[in-house]
């Protein structure tokens, strides 16, 4: 008898008129979903909008935010404790007002030492903000406890040295939490603490076996681990009053359960992404089994869903300057995923779906949390003229392919943290930045030296010297040079990996996955575009590089006319296919670490300003300096033959060899879509049903003028929460630094279908 049939009396409160299943007999939150969703087929009709209490702590949180921005972009760091599951006391926004309480110190706002990542990063960011780190936090975590960023550091070759130096690869999270891990919150939830724990203490005592090799020894000390991570997080529930150790009893309770999961998380990890993953229809059962009830009003409901969100749009870390210019705009990429189609053919659409998105009306747009909608042409026609409404009106969300995921991932995926996709509970990743692409196609050209430090970064081969680049010749060259940097990069990510999961692993949430699960090793590329354009002008035009005095190439004239990326032309489109496939065999081919499976994504986050100063010019007339096209995007302005040449161009790309995401950031003028409102959301829902068909798999969806956005860069006291979408992510406009802006505001508005 499992764990959980032992304890059935003392949950029945909690369980009480669900339908059973295997859910009751293992922890099997997917077939709990299966069993008990109420999809829901019509439209907005029934919303509501705040509650007085919702819009008082709203604006309570406004101010906050206004006095943030005056700061500088920090309101204040709880410098004398470092942050766990239960270091701070309960703090609260306004307590007699919140239905979900819980922040991530003792008051919101008030950001948390997190030095188990890197100390430096601590340093740097506190002295960055006017604040000082207490020297005896600096002593301990520099001289006593080693740090993830410390051991890595003592790991890397000279050569890993060399590409992070270089920029080749970029932003590889050796200095902080690696994130991109979604615990299965919904766990606490549906199961209480008590039976979690048990749960693991048993799947302990499965591993008293004969052999103590180093994988078992490792798990054994992470289950144990992990168990102790759970009492904390019981523990933590307690300090405000509230007993977690059963299951919710009810919609609010099952909503307040998972959040404290979720808090546990980000109070004890400061991950590039904290994703939430698949919860609103999840509490969805739990909200209609209380309005059958009587004991839940629509108001009440929706008060519920926009203060768990009001919750997740304050989770904050402490960063660098040089962080933020990676990822600017202070994201944390809460990603939650919302509807999708279950593998029975039923929709997973329910009224909390609705619900979730009404907050970015309830509340106004905002970046976070990352609410993204699982795509599919059979999703019920309101739900998909309502999230067409939200975009239109907000801007603020993003959407994924579900009839592309799901055969890959099941029903019961979620996203982390732009375009990455994982079974829940089931699955982690390894999460490994970008190689740029667009520069060793440069080092190709080179013999493997910096074009802008003249280095030697790349293995010496011998540089292109004729007078013109031949297309045969240089993809001789580039590819034994791709070679070359997708196992340096893997080596990289197998460094960091292995020290993160020995320096700072991810206790609570590993707790709320299964024993065994399924790692995958998450490369990703930069420069697709460029490194497609410089191709595509080498073997259609004339391409003459201009050399130094060293003999490299800083320059490049071209002589005649050359497909671009981005207008549907299968000239240049296959050679942008051809590069996402061949850097992708080229990873599969190095050995991860703990097994991983490798994949690849095209995303670049905001760090594609970032990876253009680190880029000298390129064979395509982009200069030295400026931006790549964002992710998987064609360059600004030449994609000239309108939106859906544009987004055809992107869905050639292959998810089969991507399967880590390809993010498209989509920007279009409103009277590009229709006249009025009811003619733009049904052309934008053609407009995905037609892009989504395509196999696309993701497509960020911006609904703007130019024109707003200039005026907000010029007076952002009157643009609080306009928000943009950005490459996978959601951003507040007026947070970006302002060459990040003219980014944004240059990239192509399309004015036509």
């Amino acid at each position: 008898m499992s764990v959980i049939e032992k304890d059935v009396q003392e949950v029945k409160s909690g369980w009480r008129s669900f339908t059973k299943g295997k859910w009751a007999k293992k922890v099997d939150v997917n077939n709990f979903i299966t069993t008990n969703i109420k999809p829901y087929e019509g439209n907005e009709d029934f919303l509501v909008g705040p509650t007085s209490n919702t819009t008082e702590l709203w604006k309570i949180i406004s101010q906050l935010s206004k006095e943030e921005r005056e700061r500088g972009g920090v309101w204040d760091v709880s410098l004398d404790t470092v942050s766990t599951i239960t270091s701070h006391n309960p703090g609260y926004i306004d307590k007699d007002k919140e239905q979900i309480v819980g922040v991530q110190t003792d008051a919101p706002f008030r950001r948390s030492i997190q030095p188990f990542g890197g100390i430096k990063m601590m340093i740097d960011a506190t002295k960055a903000y006017g604040f000082e780190l207490p020297n005896n936090i600096v002593e301990m975590f520099t001289n006593i406890r080693k740090t993830h960023n410390q051991g890595v550091f003592d790991a890397y070759t000279p050569d890993m040295r060399a590409v992070r130096k270089s920029g080749v690869i970029t932003g590889l999270p050796d200095a902080y939490g690696r994130g991109r891990i979604i615990g299965d919150y919904r766990r606490v939830a549906l199961y209480g603490i008590e039976f979690l724990i048990k749960d693991k203490k048993q799947q302990l005592t499965e591993l008293e076996v004969d052999s103590m090799t180093e994988d078992v020894i490792r798990l054994r000390e992470e289950l144990s681990e992990q168990i102790r991570a759970l009492a904390e997080l019981k523990e933590m529930a307690a300090a405000h009053g509230l007993d977690i150790s059963k299951p919710a009893n009810s919609f609010k309770e099952a909503t307040q359960w998972v959040y404290f999961g979720y808090l546990a998380a980000v109070k004890e990890q400061n991950g590039a992404a904290m994703s939430l993953g698949r919860v609103s229809s999840f509490l969805d059962i739990y909200a209609q089994r209380d309005f059958e009830e009587g004991t839940l009003t629509e108001e009440q409901a929706q008060e519920i869903v926009d203060h768990f969100v009001m919750k997740l749009r304050i989770v904050k870390f402490l960063r660098t300057p040089d962080y933020n210019e990676l990822f600017s705009g202070d994201p944390t990429w809460v990603t939650e995923s919302i509807g999708g189609m279950a593998e029975d053919g039923t929709t997973r659409v329910t009224k909390n779906s609705f619900r979730f998105l009404h907050t970015l009306y309830n509340l106004g747009p905002a970046p976070e949390p990352n609410l993204t909608v699982l795509w599919s042409e059979k999703l019920p026609e309101g739900f998909k003229k309502f999230c067409a409404k939200v975009s239109i009106e907000t801007s603020a969300i993003q959407y994924e392919n579900d009839d592309v995921m799901r055969p890959y991932w099941g029903d019961d995926y979620a996203i982390a943290c732009c375009v990455s996709p994982m079974r829940i509970g089931k699955q982690m990743q390894f999460f490994g930045a970008r190689a740029n692409l667009a520069k060793a196609l440069l080092y190709a050209i080179n013999g493997g030296v910096d074009e802008k430090s003249g280095a030697q970064v790349g293995p010496e081969f011998p540089a292109i010297t004729s007078e013109y680049l031949d297309y045969n010749e240089v993809m001789k060259r580039f590819k034994p040079m791709m070679e070359w940097l997708a196992k340096t990069y893997v080596n990289t990510l197998n460094i960091i990996h292995y020290m993160h999961d020995k320096y700072s692993y991810e206790r609570i949430e590993m707790a709320l996955h299964d024993r065994d699960i399924l790692r995958t090793m998450a490369c990703g590329i930069a420069g697709l575009s460029v490194a497609a354009d410089s191709l595509s002008a080498i073997k259609y035009a004339k391409v003459k590089p201009i050399r130094n005095e060293q003999g490299i190439a800083i320059d490049f004239e071209t002589e005649g006319e050359f497909p671009c990326y981005g207008n549907n032309d299968d000239a240049v489109d296959s050679i942008a296919v051809e590069l996402v496939e061949t850097f992708m065999t080229m990873i599969r081919k190095n050995k991860t670490y703990r097994d991983a499976v490798p994949t690849q994504s095209v995303l670049t986050i905001t760090s594609n300003v970032v990876y253009g100063k680190k880029t000298g010019t390129t064979p395509d007339g982009r200069k030295k300096g400026e931006p790549f096209a964002p992710g998987a995007n064609p360059m600004h302005g030449r994609d000239k033959k309108g939106a859906l040449a544009s987004l055809n161009s992107v869905a050639k790309l292959p998810y089969s060899d991507a399967q880590d995401g390809i993010s498209n950031t989509f920007s279009i003028v409103p009277k590009a879509l229709g006249k009025d409102e009811e003619s733009r959301k049904s052309n934008l829902v053609f407009m995905m049903d037609g892009y989504f068909h395509n196999s696309a798999q993701h497509l960020n969806v911006n609904v703007f003028n130019r024109e707003q956005l200039i005026d907000a860069m010029d007076h952002p006291e009157n643009y609080p929460q306009l928000t943009v979408r950005v490459s996978g992510y959601a951003v507040n406009f007026i947070k970006l630094t302002r060459e990040q802006q003219l980014d944004v505001i240059n990239r192509t508005f399309h004015s036509s279908m």
